[in-house]
């Protein structure tokens, strides 16, 4: 009897080199993606980028910025062809060991509250709203607020 090795997703930094395939989920899954140079800039600046791939596909990311014992995930994301498979719980609870392991104790992040299945995640493990940026993100219609999620590590 043989066993069927199943392959399991994995974490790689994300390089210049991963851009296009990143923007490629990123124009999917938002109306207003982020740019290029919004990733460039993450990159630089040393950020933690980090690509989640099935064998050689990416299927989603995140981006996490931690400083001054606080993580702001400043971008999570997962291709709309692997969306609700558990690869978001996955990943945010790797954004939360990683921002924990750099020193964070608190992990902030901001969401559109017309972002209805981020929301729930969010929720799910445990984040509140604290704030509202108002008018912080660009839509169909003018602007959106941002709901400022926050949760203690």
């Amino acid at each position: 009897m043989s066993a069927v090795l199943k392959e399991e997703p994995h974490l790689e930094k994300m390089r210049d080199a991963d851009l296009a395939e990143v923007l490629a989920i990123e124009s999917a899954v938002y109306t207003h993606p982020w740019t290029r140079g919004n990733f460039t800039d993450s990159l630089r600046a040393g950020y933690q980028c980090w690509n989640w791939r099935l064998g050689g596909e990416l299927i989603g990311y995140f981006v996490l910025l931690v400083a001054a014992g606080e993580g702001h995930l400043l971008n999570l994301s997962i291709g709309e062809l692997w969306q609700r498979r558990g690869h978001g719980s996955t990943l945010l609870r790797e954004v939360m060991r990683m921002a924990k392991s750099r020193g964070a104790d608190k992990v902030f992040l901001e969401v559109r509250p017309s972002n209805l299945g981020a929301k729930a995640l969010y929720s799910r493990f445990g984040f509140r709203q604290v704030a509202v940026r108002s008018g912080y993100y660009p839509a169909a219609s003018g602007r959106e607020d941002a709901l400022v999620l926050a949760l203690a590590l």
